[in-house]
């Protein structure tokens, strides 16, 4: 089970429903590849590319804008595997916040418009992208940025919005 907390904090384009089911199966997909055992929390914000830009450059020090940005809460001995002492600690609080993504809704309406494919597979993809960063994948380096990109393939796949 994934508790979400969704919230909207720009006006450019209107969030309805349709988006966030996009965005709850994009996190559920990724989740279900590695996480079966255990409740998560997830946090998503949906903003502008002015608010994310002033996120980016809060926490990494790049004055511009980005399309999704993530925040895990979490580390895993290996991919996708969560540390013990991240578990839950007691029936009282049953699940593990695994982070939060913040996306940029006008930044992912211009880029599906670059990329030549719908607005909702870009919020999707972006999404798939940053539940990918919660879990502990990372595209620094060559190989993991190839691991990175074949996982997103097969979740988008799964969602049956490929390219």
């Amino acid at each position: 089970m994934i508790i979400y907390e969704i919230s909207n904090e720009q006006d450019k384009i209107p969030v309805d429903g349709e988006i966030e089911n996009i965005v709850k199966l994009s996190v559920e997909t990724a989740a279900e590849e590695f996480i079966n055992d255990v409740s998560l929390e997830i946090s998503v914000t949906f903003t502008d590319n002015e608010g994310i830009k002033v996120i980016n450059n809060e926490f990494r020090n790049i004055d511009k804008e980005t399309d999704v940005l993530s925040f895990p809460q979490l580390e895993f001995d290996v991919l996708g595997v969560i540390k013990p002492e991240y578990m839950p600690l007691s029936d009282m609080y049953p699940n593990v916040m695994l982070g939060d993504i913040v996306l940029s809704l006008e930044k992912a309406e211009s880029q599906a418009q670059e990329f030549g494919h719908s607005f909702l597979r870009e919020v999707s993809y972006l999404t798939v992208h940053s539940m990918l960063h919660l879990l502990g994948f990372d595209h620094i380096v060559d190989e993991d940025k190839l691991i990175m990109r074949e996982k997103e393939e097969e979740i988008m796949s799964k969602i049956g919005l490929t390219r």
